[in-house]
């Protein structure tokens, strides 16, 4: 870095210093504006270079990325290799000995303890890929080594930007990766488990399969939301899932050479046969090309394997002529692959409900909706019918081909995936958006008609405020049915879903995660009210890595605790109702646990930790007043929903902020079109999905989904809050996030973006001019900023915010505010886009063309949409050519006109495009600071 730019940044933190020291929450004006114009003010009259700014950029950046590292390795208390190591040898020696002055347990105990799944890592992958793979690969890889020493050992990238959203296939090879370190991890457990059992028990211990974590994913079957999908691609994957599997297995007992029986050579028939089953795969639904592969992967099936059952003979076979060396090895390969069957991870489906209601209109004729509360008792009378009388049919390859209903063509392939690839291994069914038990049992009949019903694992997702509300209706809705009782009967299991991402950002994270484990405990009850306690419940969290989604953002053993409280898992316990626990690692950020070897080993000996600690039933004493408990998070909620109901927050969400972060996905942020004469408009929350939603407020520097609310509830109980804010392990967990969002929030870096939108602040501004030029420009900003109309309703969205942050403070006085580094972070942001805004007023006049007028020009510039802005302006103003016309046109060469618009370029969009460049540069900063993406 130049001397002249740390001397910069140096004085520039220093004023970002001052202002958090001289913080005023009621004062009417924006300090951070303040220091953001004196920033423009040396951008535009040349004392901060443009390349001194992206220097600057560069190296907060860096300084927050350092952070990150730092944050992850203390998030899995330092991933320390004789540290990981005594942690699983702590947990190996308290399941055989749980009271240290008693003796060993019987190993019948033992081994119902291992070989029975507790915990399930889930990998998901929707759109979080926010930094360029290298990017990623560096942070785990600082975070790994010694991140006390992040800041000299910091790559040096350009950009941490993604050049463009990951394909499937990324996402695919993204999450594996990871997955397989976790396979790894889950192997040295097993390792310790076993010779912790050889020690004790030295005639039995090769006889246990450990399997008490195994790692499970969606990514290539979750279908909701997603079009880029195809139910070739869910096959393809899977069958890529059971060649890592088969390969995996492979290396394992390759160098075993005690191993003389027919195990090896039935694994490397099996390889080849997957290779040769991936490489029929169709691309497409193509008629003759979906027959190939339907001819390879039927006829070829036994050599395939298609159950781990195939393999089970050969293995004890094989451990019991193994040396004793051989045993270990040939033990723990054993217990890897029967824990996740013929896959690297076990699978889970998803879709949305409304796409089972449509096929059972399509199919059984059932119009009624749903969503109506009065129709639903006639509706689950109708499905207990069909549920009477369904019979089971034959399907093959072309009925997936000529399907056209979604949930039709992915049971059709769970049920191919069942019937071809692996036979043993059940799938989960995931539903989104759940909101009646009918939902439940069409499921159910769907399931039933392709006779796959006892081999998938129905699971309703609840994460609407209705649906976590209304939870313990919808289950009973469907515990009234013989047919989903009976079907609990058969597969002994209950698999729930809780969503912490849309359930946060309407009514409030700290509200939902009270919704959902009040849901939990009430499940408990359920169970035994219909006398089901034998039944399973696997409780599945989807989360991102976020506060907005749900994530502790300080140690990973407080976030297993955040999500599974202990005094519901003591419930359980006291119930006899066993419990199985699974918790998602979404994409890039998700993965970065997973990032290395040594952080997936720390990351599965925490998650070891936690599956076996003791549950008893503490005495927490936020348990003993629970009517504050209920009035407290409901006020959160109501809070939380007065403001997705505000106008000004939609205008708040819509203005620019899209136009702040990177598209990480495939899915789309906001769901609408974006003509190119048009600008985006976000009128409602809805509007936009989940991730974005909370990637937006990161960006603004208001983490409004996890603080909305607390103010004046806090405000109602204040001794109650002080109380157990010092007292309540339960409590303060949940408000560590509120502590996390508070270090990431700053009431002036969002008045002064809602200052920006303020058109009487041009209208001042252009009235202190001298310069008519600059005037110029000041009143075409704020004739844009009028017609897009944000100020009057963002003015008062903001009034309600900071009511609510003032009541906060006061009950809080020493909660956490914004470091200055990432105040300074924003404030420079906020400098770059008013040089954005100011430079596209000197775009020269031009006529319209296909409805891209100076008007939409303007509308689109101040939204940020800069690319679609330039692409059309290049058109408009051409200045440069593909070479084609220095082709020779037979007559004598004349003049080219090319370069007519090179000031354009040089001085107006070539500039636009990097200070446009720096502000997405500037969110990645930002991200490494708060942690994590949306």
């Amino acid at each position: 870095m130049t001397e002249a730019a740390a001397r910069t940044v140096s004085d520039l933190l220093q004023q970002a210093e001052q202002l958090i020291a001289s913080h005023d929450e009621t004062a009417t004006g924006s300090p951070v504006m303040a220091l953001a114009r004196q920033i423009g003010r040396q951008m535009a009259n040349g004392a901060l270079s443009m390349e001194m700014v992206e220097e600057i950029v560069r190296l907060l950046r860096d300084r927050a990325f350092a952070g990150r590292a730092h944050h992850i390795a203390a998030y899995l208390d330092g991933p320390d290799d004789a540290v990981v190591a005594a942690r699983m040898r702590d947990v190996a020696r308290r399941i055989v000995q749980p009271d240290p002055d008693d003796s060993p347990v019987p190993i019948a105990r033992f081994r119902a303890a291992i070989e029975r799944s507790r915990f399930a890592a889930v990998f998901t992958a929707h759109p979080t890929f926010a930094l360029a793979n290298p990017v990623y690969e560096a942070l785990a890889d600082l975070a790994s080594t010694n991140p006390a020493e992040a800041p000299a050992h910091v790559p040096a990238f350009l950009t941490h930007r993604r050049v463009g959203p990951p394909t499937l296939d990324e996402e695919f090879t993204l999450a594996t990766q990871a997955i397989l370190r976790g396979r790894n991890a889950l192997d040295r457990l097993n390792i310790i488990l076993l010779s912790e059992a050889r020690t004790h028990w030295p005639q039995l211990w090769s006889t246990l399969a450990p399997r008490p974590i195994i790692m499970t994913s969606w990514v290539g079957y979750d279908t909701d939301g997603r079009t880029d999908i195809g139910w070739w691609d869910t096959l393809r994957l899977r069958l890529r899932m059971k060649q890592m599997q088969l390969a995996r297995l492979h290396d394992q007992i390759e160098p075993v050479n005690s191993c003389a029986n027919d195990l090896l050579p039935r694994v490397q028939t099996a390889l080849e046969t997957v290779a040769a089953q991936i490489a029929a795969c169709p691309t497409g639904p193509e008629p003759e090309a979906v027959s190939r592969f339907a001819d390879v992967l039927i006829t070829r099936s036994a050599d395939a394997l298609t159950s781990t059952n195939d393999l089970n003979a050969a293995f004890s076979e094989a451990i019991d002529a193994a040396t004793p060396e051989d045993k270990m090895t040939l033990a723990v390969a054993r217990a890897g692959f029967m824990a996740h069957g013929l896959s690297a991870a076990h699978t889970h489906t998803r879709l949305n409900a409304t796409q089972l209601h449509n096929i059972a209109r399509q199919r059984l004729g059932i119009t009624d909706s749903p969503d109506i509360p009065a129709q639903r008792r006639a509706l689950i009378s109708r499905m207990n019918d069909a549920l009477e009388t369904v019979q089971p049919v034959e399907i093959d390859f072309g009925s997936l081909l000529m399907e056209q209903a979604s949930a039709g063509r992915l049971m059709m392939t769970v049920r191919q995936i069942l019937r071809h690839i692996d036979r043993t291994s059940p799938i989960r069914f995931l539903i989104a958006e759940t909101e009646t038990g009918y939902t439940l049992l069409t499921a159910l009949w769907l399931a039933q008609l392709y006779g796959v019903a006892d081999m998938i694992e129905i699971s309703p997702l609840f994460e609407t405020q209705e649906a976590l509300e209304n939870g313990e209706q919808i289950i009973e809705e469907a515990l009234r049915s013989p047919h989903w009782r009976a079907y609990l009967q058969r597969t002994r299991k209950l698999s729930l879903q809780f969503g912490f991402s849309d359930s946060g950002r309407y009514v409030g994270q700290l509200a939902a995660t009270y919704l959902i484990e009040r849901l939990r405990i009430k499940v408990c009850d359920l169970l035994r009210k219909w006398d089901l306690a034998f039944v399973e419940v696997i409780l599945f969290d989807t989360h991102g890595e976020s506060i907005g989604r749900g994530a502790h953002p300080y140690r990973l053993a407080d976030r297993f605790d955040y999500l599974s409280p202990p005094h519901a898992r003591a419930r359980f316990t006291r119930a006899g109702i066993q419990m199985r626990e699974e918790t998602a690692f979404q994409g890039g950020d998700g993965y970065l646990l997973f990032g290395t070897q040594a952080l997936a080993d720390a990351t599965v000996s925490i998650i070891a930790e936690h599956a076996f600690a003791t549950t008893t039933l503490d005495r927490d004493p936020v348990y003993d007043e629970p009517d504050f408990s209920a009035d407290f998070f409901a006020t959160i909620a109501n809070g939380m929903t007065g403001l997705v109901e505000d106008p000004g927050y939609a205008a708040l969400l819509g203005a620019f902020g899209p136009s702040l972060i990177d598209k990480t996905g495939s899915r789309p942020s906001a769901r609408q079109s974006d003509a190119a004469s048009t600008v985006t408009r976000i009128k409602h929350p809805s509007q936009l999905r989940a991730i974005p939603n909370n990637a937006i407020l990161q960006q603004l520097a208001w983490c409004a989904n996890t603080l909305q609310g607390l103010g004046t509830a806090a405000a109602r109980h204040p001794e109650t809050f002080e109380k157990y804010l010092a007292e309540s392990p339960r409590f303060r967990r949940a408000m560590d996030f509120a502590a996390h969002a508070l270090a990431h929030s700053d009431h002036g870096v969002l008045r002064g973006v809602i200052r920006l939108l303020d058109p009487d602040m041009w209208l001042e501004r252009a009235t202190a001019q001298k310069d008519p030029g600059r005037q110029e420009a000041c009143l075409s900003l704020m004739h844009g900023l009028e017609n897009l109309d944000f100020w009057a309703s963002t003015q008062a969205m903001f009034r309600r915010i900071q009511s609510d942050h003032l009541a906060l403070r006061r009950a809080w006085p020493d909660a956490p505010r914004m470091r200055p580094d990432e105040l300074l972070l924003h404030a420079i942001r906020i400098a770059i886009i008013e040089q954005i805004w100011l430079l596209s007023t000197q775009v020269p006049y031009f006529s319209p063309r296909h409805a891209f007028s100076r008007d939409v020009l303007t509308l689109k510039v101040l939204c940020l949409e800069i690319p679609g802005a330039l692409a059309e302006l290049e058109n408009i103003f051409p200045y440069r050519s593909d070479g084609s016309f220095d082709l020779d046109f037979h007559e004598p060469h004349g003049p080219r006109q090319e370069g007519t618009y090179h000031r354009e370029y040089t001085e107006i969009f070539e500039p636009m495009q990097r200070l446009f460049q720096m502000v997405r540069e500037i969110s990645t900063g930002v991200m490494h600071h708060v942690g994590a993406f949306g």
